[in-house]
């Protein structure tokens, strides 16, 4: 189970407070209501992920990973939906938990989300001062309709 919240940034000071940063391209094998299957290229790695359906509150879904090897998933790509997502994915600690944010690339470019998987679904966090407005349950800002998968 997926438990997470989503944010728009108001600036780039998180970057100098990151971890890790890793450059993602994704693209999805199929989107719909139920459920998304997609593939990701992460650095060297790869990753097919099956998400179900979010609930009412739009915080948590069914969520199933696999590592795929790098060339497969790349093969994988070529059967995907038209439409993919490519970004950079800084890792930002902060108060307890670890900020996923996503400094979006290409058409995209001048989108930035933050994310924060929560243990439970009234888990309290304190938001870092770049966090801007709660997009949590807004399908504007789920990757698969960012990607022009979901309208």
């Amino acid at each position: 189970m997926e438990i997470e919240r989503k944010f728009l940034v108001l600036n780039d000071s998180f970057k100098a407070k990151a971890t890790a940063v890793h450059s993602i391209t994704q693209a999805y094998l199929l989107a719909d209501e139920r459920c998304a299957v997609r593939i990701r290229l992460c650095n060297d790695e790869a990753y097919l992920t099956i998400k179900g359906k979010t609930n009412e509150g739009g915080l948590s879904r069914s969520e199933y990973e696999y590592s795929v090897p790098f060339e497969e998933a790349r093969e994988m790509l070529t059967l995907c939906l038209p439409g993919y997502i490519m970004k950079q994915r800084y890792c930002v600690p902060h108060k307890g938990h670890v900020w996923e944010v996503d400094v979006f690339e290409g058409r995209h470019k001048g989108l930035v989300i933050a994310e924060v998987e929560l243990a439970t679904e009234d888990e309290s966090i304190e938001l870092p001062d770049w966090i801007g407005s709660e997009v949590t349950g807004d399908r504007r800002y789920y990757n698969s309709f960012i990607a022009g998968i979901q309208k």
